[in-house]
């Protein structure tokens, strides 16, 4: 039935999104720009819904208390998934993404982004379109929007050794606003790069925030070293009460490693 259920859910994931873009682009585009986020918002929570009825797959939220009640903020989630692209935009206020420049030339969704302000950036550029990026994300966090950033730049498998990226380290330093990790597992029930879902439950983790003022290098150890902490004990968690995941070869060997295997 995993098969069968995991196309289903990828054809009314898909229609979800592109019946959407079209149906309320005009309230969309017409709207106030922060007003127009319950759109994307409202699509995420209904992702959940189809994924849940569908799939069978659902999650819990901890830590919602971490998450400062005013002014802007980094959040710094585990990069596994799809999923976790937007599964947080419910609980967030005005968030902004740094992206592939790429997306914005995608029709429809494109000026979907483009509205809400989103940073795109060229993966490639360094020195002064990377000074420039901080510049603007400087500026679109000035009015206390929460930027969204993933510490390993691309999608890991669950149980991956740690591959940090300096970037984040950089707009802590020049950005001087908190970091909040959140460590989760969504890579265990969608994969990246396979069209299989699979049901169960799973825990995402919203830990205390770093607050500015660290060294950077400070920074990125302590970022790095708390949320791998907290990625292994969910890892462990995760696996023991879903013991029907077929584990991929990351997960296997880091549970070994962990003593949980």
């Amino acid at each position: 039935m995993i098969p069968l259920r995991s196309i289903l859910f990828n054809i009314a994931f898909y229609a979800n999104l592109i019946l959407r873009m079209i149906v309320l682009s005009p309230i969309y585009f017409l709207l106030p720009r922060k007003k127009a986020f319950f759109v994307p918002k409202d699509w995420a929570r209904a992702n959940h819904w189809l994924m849940e009825k569908i799939v069978g797959t659902t999650f819990t939220v901890e830590g919602l208390e971490n998450i400062p009640k005013s002014g802007g903020y980094i959040l710094a989630p585990k990069h596994q998934s799809f999923w976790d692209t937007y599964a947080l935009l419910p609980w967030l206020d005005d968030p902004v993404y740094i992206l592939k420049r790429e997306l914005m030339w995608i029709p429809v969704f494109g000026w979907y982004v483009a509205k809400q302000r989103m940073i795109p950036v060229n993966r490639g550029a360094k020195g002064k379109v990377m000074a420039q990026v901080i510049e603007r994300t400087k500026m679109e966090m000035a009015s206390g929007r929460q930027l969204i950033i993933y510490p390993e730049g691309t999608r890991r498998p669950p149980g991956a050794a740690p591959d940090y990226k300096y970037g984040i380290a950089r707009l802590y330093r020049d950005i001087n606003v908190p970091v909040v990790p959140v460590a989760m597992h969504p890579g265990l029930f969608w994969p990246r790069r396979k069209f299989l879902r699979f049901p169960g439950h799973f825990v995402v983790r919203i830990l205390p925030p770093i607050e500015p003022g660290l060294d950077p290098d400070v920074f990125h150890e302590t970022l790095m070293r708390q949320l791998e902490a907290a990625s292994d004990e969910l890892l462990v968690k995760t696996a023991k009460e879903n013991p029907h995941l077929p584990l991929p070869p990351t997960a296997v060997n880091r549970l070994k490693e962990l003593g949980a295997l």
